[in-house]
């Protein structure tokens, strides 16, 4: 987009608004990702995302490594990715306020701490269930807090999105009071990160690096302070106990390097396209771990699962489709040098 420098010297010059509006959005629109980036970037997240969970689960298994302090570790790996990537001059880096930056980065320990509850106090099919929520969640806080309107279509498409995610967990759905109060305030909190991610982003002119560079210290230091009270590594089976041999050492480093992977792509997608897209990404990412799980682990699926797994996919596509539909008629922008009826009319 045009600075605003550049865009008070074309009011200056005397241009009409709507001609100034008409360079800003041209402007905008070669800045743009191209589609054919935008797909790649979605893909790489689903593959990183699914890479991020194998190794994860390896970590857990034979290492016994807690949630919160896996989470510290993986930001501390993202900052130093990107530490190594500002040094190669990849991008450079952008002063921002610390305290405008602290809101992002609680939120983000608060997506991590009510999500390992709701995990907790709940069963998987209840905490995807509440998870579906996000979305309406997002659509509320950006529509009446940041001015944003969605198509009626694309809020139609939540309709399948969530049914699909409700047949898909329907054999493991098991509400209490407790496990639902924590899981509805990870909604609350996993929306306001989400919506921040892409809000900061453009509040402040930055890419997903710039910010990231700021977030992931923070987060990692406010988890720090979190690890002492939740998951002391000193006490019998923590961390300072275990045996570390080089095989452990070399899968919680790739476990982190990936991890700074699928936080910049998160980042990025947020960014580039919506919170509500990479929502949407989630949902599929769930039908896609089911079936990879049947298909390589002959894990067990009910036909009703194999409905809402068919649900989940046509309102991913649906959304995809109507997305694509909204970004070509947003191209068809009106040339520079053709006046609106009204204008054409007063100008003379």
């Amino acid at each position: 987009m045009i600075s605003k420098e550049e865009e008070t010297s074309l009011k200056q010059q005397k241009l009409p608004e709507h001609l100034v509006t008409s360079i800003n959005q041209k402007m905008a629109f070669l800045t743009e990702p191209s589609r054919v980036f935008t797909t790649f970037c979605l893909g790489l997240n689903l593959f990183l995302a699914i890479i991020i969970v194998l190794l994860n689960k390896w970590v857990y298994v034979h290492i016994n490594f807690p949630n919160v302090t896996m989470t510290f570790s993986h930001f501390v790996m993202t900052f130093i990715g990107l530490v190594i990537c500002q040094s190669f001059n990849i991008f450079n880096v952008k002063r921002l306020p610390i305290f405008k930056m602290l809101p992002l980065a609680f939120t983000f320990c608060g997506f991590v701490v009510f999500t390992n509850l709701s995990l907790g106090y709940n069963t998987v099919g209840t905490y995807q269930i509440i998870k579906t929520m996000t979305m309406p969640c997002i659509m509320i806080i950006q529509s009446y807090w940041y001015g944003r309107s969605f198509l009626l279509k694309i809020k139609m498409t939540l309709i399948p999105l969530t049914l699909g995610v409700f047949l898909n967990s329907f054999y493991d759905i098991k509400f209490n009071i407790l496990g639902t109060v924590f899981a509805s305030i990870g909604v609350v909190v996993t929306s306001l990160y989400q919506v921040w991610v892409g809000e900061k982003q453009k509040e402040f002119q930055v890419n997903s690096m710039q910010l990231l560079y700021y977030q992931a210290p923070l987060s990692a230091a406010i988890l720090l302070l979190v690890i002492p009270f939740v998951e002391p590594p000193w006490v019998e089976n923590g961390l300072f106990h275990h045996s570390w041999s080089s095989t452990d050492v070399i899968m919680v480093l790739s476990s982190g390097v990936v991890a700074f992977l699928v936080n910049l792509s998160i980042y990025w997608i947020i960014g580039n396209t919506s919170a509500v897209t990479y929502n949407v990404l989630g949902q599929l990412k769930f039908c896609l771990t089911l079936i990879g799980g049947y298909v390589l682990f002959h894990d067990p699926i009910q036909g009703v699962q194999f409905l809402g797994i068919l649900m989940t996919f046509i309102g991913v596509y649906l959304y995809t489709h109507i997305k694509l539909k909204e970004q070509q008629q947003s191209k068809g922008l009106p040339l520079p040098n053709k006046l609106p009826v009204s204008d054409r009319s007063s100008s003379k």
